[in-house]
């Protein structure tokens, strides 16, 4: 068992929670994920992660999205410091593209923001400016509840990269 998940497990449950927050951004998640423990290793960790999420309401996942700066943005003082410090790592090949992209993605979250009511999201790690900047056309084609579902997996898998981060100190 890793120190860090061996530490976090015995703290009082609100510790516990409001600690694993930045790697997901829901309440309900990180309260079910303190309620879980003890978890064993990084197999239970992530396992149980994928359960919980997959088990909240739709006005939960809309949490965690909310948590998250627009692709290509920063958010100064985000609440939670450490999931702020990973967005900006998970998004650093986004903010090193030219204006053109930059331009293209403020135009396409615009875009989004009007046809889903929520911030466009998606697991940016490894991915270009241009990369994702497809992604965002594709998707604007979904339909709602399509659309839902991918932007649901898009935060799963960003919390499963997240918890990898946070096991690794």
């Amino acid at each position: 068992m890793s120190e860090t998940l061996a530490r976090w497990n015995a703290l009082p449950v609100a510790d516990a929670e409001n600690e694993i927050l930045a790697c997901c951004g829901s309440q309900a998640w990180a309260r079910g994920m303190a309620l879980r423990r003890p978890l064993a290793d990084e197999a239970a960790l992530l396992g149980a992660s994928d359960e919980i999420w997959r088990g909240l309401s739709e006005a939960d996942w809309t949490e965690a999205f909310r948590s998250h700066p627009r692709i290509g943005e920063s958010r100064v003082g985000q609440p939670v410091a450490r999931s702020a410090a990973w967005s900006a790592q998970e998004q650093r090949r986004v903010t090193a593209e030219g204006d053109r992209i930059k331009i293209a993605l403020a135009e396409g979250n615009r875009e989004y923001e009007r046809r889903f009511g929520r911030i466009f999201i998606v697991c940016a790690t490894g991915k270009s400016g241009g990369d994702i900047l497809d992604i965002l056309r594709r998707r604007l084609q979904n339909d709602e509840a399509a659309e839902l579902r991918e932007a649901a997996e898009q935060q799963r898998q960003i919390t499963q990269i997240r918890l990898k981060r946070w096991l690794a100190g």
